[in-house]
């Protein structure tokens, strides 16, 4: 089921599907959100959940027992339900399941929010751990944009800006899409420009960290810019379809990194998954921010 909120600066739709962004739309009839196209990729918004990327071999360790687990967790495939709606703002819920504990034993709710702020989208990730032992997860949000956003110009045309220089650290990827181990110094314009071009995503995904946490999907070819700004994520990934010259560019602010190569992850020994003790709540807010 798709759900739309508005104000008078946007439009935002969204399905109970995974509660993945559908559209996201200004007054003048800009679609800024890409629109799932399968020839590249089919797409939009999916929420992360409890992992985010791949596991080697698709499973991990939980107190001595294997659970399967595939890319990006199983959020994004879930039906949600709708839990509180307003005109400018929802809700979805997800909570624990017989599907959902055969992957991942914990009882829990993950809540979703979407709320417009002026010409922002606030995105609200909520979890409530509902049992009684800690609960170990990651998370992520995955949005893509359309990039071009402004007729006449390419993709090449674009840029990423940081808010402040910074001196980043690059995720260093096995060719399976698992870390590592070998990162490295991501050096850019200035300390804070990043031009875009296709073949910066030939071998999958520009993860860093140590950026401030908000980026800007400029062009000095347009008065449009897409902000998205994660001050509670300490990864933030860029991706697209590789080698196929894609019109869309993902910015993706993750809590947590993928799976190491060759290593079946114990869940317990994961530095950067959340650890939320029993009956408690974890809540991480992130923006999007148009302007024209």
């Amino acid at each position: 089921m798709i759900v739309e909120i508005k104000n008078e600066y946007l439009s935002l739709t969204v399905d109970t599907s995974g509660a993945e962004l559908q559209s996201l739309v200004s007054a003048d009839g800009t679609n800024y959100l890409w629109n799932g196209d399968t020839a590249y990729w089919a797409g939009r918004s999916p929420v992360l959940f409890p992992f985010v990327g791949r596991l080697f071999g698709k499973r991990y360790r939980l107190s001595g027992r294997e659970y399967p687990l595939g890319l990006h967790g199983f959020a994004c495939r879930c039906e949600f339900e709708v839990k509180e709606r307003q005109a400018d703002r929802v809700i979805f819920s997800l909570r624990d399941s017989a599907m959902t504990r055969a992957q991942f034993p914990f009882r829990f709710e993950l809540r979703v929010g979407y709320a417009l702020l002026g010409r922002s989208v606030e995105v609200t990730y909520s979890v409530d751990n509902l049992g009684e032992e800690t609960m170990f997860f990651g998370l992520g949000g995955h949005p893509g944009f359309n990039v071009p956003f402004e007729p006449g110009t390419e993709f090449e045309d674009y840029y990423l800006r940081f808010s402040k220089p910074c001196c980043p650290e690059l995720m260093g990827f096995s060719d399976s899409v698992l870390l590592s181990g070998k990162n490295e110094p991501y050096e850019l314009e200035g300390g804070q420009l990043l031009p875009l071009r296709h073949e910066l995503f030939d071998m999958d995904a520009v993860v860093l960290k140590n950026t401030p946490g908000s980026v800007t999907i400029a062009s000095d070819k347009s008065g449009r810019s897409i902000t998205v700004s994660y001050p509670q994520m300490p990864y933030v990934g860029f991706w697209q379809a590789s080698k196929k010259q894609a019109p869309y560019l993902c910015v993706e602010p993750w809590v947590s990194l993928p799976g190491r190569e060759g290593v079946v992850e114990d869940f317990e020994n994961i530095s950067d998954l959340i650890r939320l003790e029993g009956h408690e709540n974890y809540t991480n807010i992130w923006t999007i921010s148009i302007a024209e």
